[in-house]
């Protein structure tokens, strides 16, 4: 009997992975399968997930699902927040980092973003479009900066931010209809009509820069132009935050501008090599 009440528990430990806990679908499936399972369920729309969500959206038992998710906070490529949800952490997000494309503009773009925080002291921005959100990939700021609500690796709406609109000007249709579909207000100041948002990123596609007054963090404002590859094919975006735009605002884009030219050249000579 004792024998076999110690067969029934591994059995039932191994079952918890396998399907004993109403998982028998999965039976067989390895224990990288069943962490990037779990990680797969988290996209652009879906970045901070409850446990019966993750169980629900991998496919694997709550229990199974409770065990990798802690393996995986632990080491660092989940968070738990204060509302009992997790977040993709830091350290998943810096190997993300090393993939090509994206080391690749940071890199390039590093010693332009230098010039012009050298030049402004502004909050300086590089970021990508990633799905429906901007994905910043770099942010230079100091003691003298305006704060702002960025942080490397972290996602803003498109619609609101000056990086996001440049960025959502030059995306597919399909990418801008999603968009505003659902423009979220922020602050008082935030565009949340599509006529007028849609009328802003025609001027933008005309003009070649964006700008926000106070859309995303009151006390705030910014301006950002596009990032070209060489077949004219917007890469970035790169921007500043400054606490007011007057007069300044045209020396800002002719700055913005320079870097933006030298950041494309360098990608173009970049994929030549």
């Amino acid at each position: 009997m004792h024998h076999f009440g110690a067969i029934s528990r591994r059995n039932l430990d191994l079952g918890e992975d396998g399907g004993v806990a109403g998982n028998t679908r999965n039976a067989g499936q390895s224990v990288a399968s069943r962490l990037l399972a779990i990680l797969a369920v988290f996209d652009e729309q879906h970045s901070s997930l409850t446990l019966t969500e993750l169980s629900a959206g991998s496919g694997l038992a709550v229990a199974t699902t409770h065990r990798l998710v802690r393996e995986l906070v632990e080491w660092g490529a989940l968070v738990r927040t204060d509302s009992g949800a997790y977040v993709v952490g830091r350290r998943l997000w810096k190997l993300g980092m090393l993939a090509s494309d994206q080391s690749d503009i940071r890199d390039i773009a590093s010693p332009f973003l230098h010039d012009i925080y050298g030049a402004t002291k502004a909050t300086v921005h590089l970021a990508i479009r990633e799905g429906d959100e901007v994905l910043y990939l770099d942010r230079l700021a100091g003691h003298a900066s305006v704060p702002a609500v960025s942080r490397v690796g972290s996602r803003l709406p498109l619609h609101a931010t000056g990086v996001g609109k440049i960025l959502l000007a030059f995306a597919p249709a399909e990418v801008q209809s999603r968009v505003m579909g659902s423009l979220t207000r922020i602050t008082p100041y935030t565009v949340t009509s599509p006529g007028q948002l849609g009328r802003e990123l025609a001027r933008v596609q005309r003009d070649g820069y964006a700008q926000t007054v106070e859309e995303m963090t009151l006390g705030a404002c910014s301006v950002a132009v596009p990032v070209r590859r060489g077949d004219g094919e917007v890469a970035a975006a790169v921007g500043v935050v400054v606490p007011r735009l007057g007069r300044e605002r045209v020396a800002l884009i002719a700055s913005l501008q320079v870097a933006a030219r030298g950041i494309g050249r360098s990608l173009r000579e970049s994929s030549a090599q």
